[in-house]
This record gives C-alpha cells, sequence and structure tokens, in this order.
C-alpha cells in the first residue's frame, strides 16, 4: 500500500462522470485464505484508492504489471487494453497483501483482475473479454477517455 500511497501524492485529476457497463453477477461472498478475513478497510487505504482510481482512466489491479503480469487472466486483461492501444496503468495486488484483501472489499469482486474505467469499478477478466468481442468495450473506454 506504500507504494501505491506515494504514487498517488503526485497524481491530481477529478473524477469524471460515471461510465455504463455490461451487466454482471456479484458474488455473495469472496474465498478467503485460511487466517485472513477482511470484511472493511481503513479510511486511509479507501481514499489512496480512491484517488488513484480517480486519477486514472483505466486501471487494472492485478498480478504483476504491464510489463509483467503474473497470472493468465492479467496478461488477457493486459493484452486486450495494449491491442486497442489505449494508456492505462497497473497496481501489482501481489506487492501488499492488505491491499489485495482491501480491493476484494472496496470493488465487493473476489478475484483478479480488477478493471476501473473512469473511476468506477468495470469487471473482471471475464467481463473485459466478453465485452471486447462485442464491441462494447471500446465504446466503454471511448467515453472514459473522453471524461
Amino acid at each position: 500500500m506504500a507504494a501505491l500511497a506515494s504514487s498517488l501524492s503526485c497524481v491530481t485529476a477529478v473524477r469524471g462522470r460515471s461510465v455504463g457497463r455490461a451487466p454482471r453477477a456479484r458474488a455473495s461472498a469472496a474465498p478467503r485464505r485460511a487466517g485472513l478475513v477482511v470484511t472493511n478497510m481503513g479510511p486511509e487505504m479507501k481514499s489512496a484508492i480512491d484517488k488513484f482510481v480517480a486519477s486514472n482512466k483505466i486501471v487494472v489491479f492485478m498480478k504483476g504489471n504491464k510489463e509483467q503480469p503474473r497470472c493468465g487472466f492479467s496478461n488477457t486483461v493486459v493484452q486486450v487494453f495494449k491491442s486497442m492501444e489505449v494508456p492505462f496503468e497497473t497496481v501489482d495486488i501481489l506487492e501488499d497483501e492488505g491491499l489485495r484483501a482491501g480491493m476484494k472489499v472496496y470493488s465487493d469482486w473476489p478475484t483478479f483482475p480488477q478493471v476501473y474505467l473512469d473511476g468506477e469499478f468495470y469487471g473482471g477478466c471475464d467481463i473485459i473479454v466478453d465485452t471486447y468481442k462485442d464491441g462494447t468495450l471500446k465504446e466503454a473506454v471511448d467515453v472514459a477517455l473522453m471524461s
């Protein structure tokens, strides 16, 4: 979280309007590793995440980074955005267990990667792939980049 917090201090942008997104099912309970149950997050972490996603049009919280994804799902999302030739930021959730657990609470989504467009949660790998194939991801990205 320290790396995220320090990178947030130099980024200033105002959250734009919300982007429509494809319907998705919410998981009722995120799978948890034994001994790690996070049901809320501290205000400092929430504020740092809020500022970061608001300051970047496309953010992917993932395993690894865009130069070196560390799981197949994260790699798939990176390849989609690279093929679209759009700017996007990545945050490696493997660097901080607190951030990894906190993001599941923040988004109410149990898996990674987690994609945010224009400050709003959009979905995971399956949503990105489906909306990329049907063209709605391009529309949502275009709206996000223009706001």
